[in-house]
């Protein structure tokens, strides 16, 4: 039996994103949010919590999809997209990838950190079993501009 998920009307997925980022800066996390959506309906939502939980793999793309999957009861997440605030490093590529995410919405490219556009590539590689369709740069001035503001104050 499919669980359920009520849809959400007028529901923008990159200000979900978005306010879990604000959320996690807030905590002094730093300021990424993903959010997991099946057929226009909000599935999961979460910012950074590496502090919070002393765990180095609680990006906000871990959480999310970790709670998509319990919330559908599947490993695989057939169907759903990810919007994220920030190009995922190679480790939550590498998830994305094994939950067979169908697209990946992201804002601000990572040309240090992150493994979509930069650095490793990682849906190009030729191991790479599920690529989901990319789409980069949405958003991005928004997401820069909250990531800068961050690190500027924690200077």
């Amino acid at each position: 039996m499919e669980p359920e998920i009520a849809p959400v009307s007028s529901f923008d997925p990159f200000s979900a994103a978005f306010d879990a980022a604000h959320a996690a800066a807030q905590a002094g996390e730093v300021p990424v949010g993903a959010v997991v959506v099946r057929g226009g309906a909000l599935v999961a939502v979460a910012g950074n919590r590496t502090l919070r939980d002393c765990d180095p793999t609680a990006h906000a793309e871990m959480l999310a999809l970790r709670a998509a999957a319990a919330t559908l009861g599947s490993e695989r997440l057939i169907d759903c997209d990810l919007y994220v605030t920030l190009e995922p490093c190679a480790m939550c590529a590498a998830a994305i990838s094994f939950a067979r995410i169908r697209r990946l919405y992201f804002a601000a490219a990572d040309p240090k950190g992150g493994a979509v556009e930069h650095g490793p590539r990682f849906y190009a590689q030729a191991t790479c079993h599920h690529a989901p369709e990319v789409y980069g740069g949405i958003r991005e001035s928004e997401a820069a501009t909250l990531l800068r503001d961050f690190f500027r104050a924690r200077r």
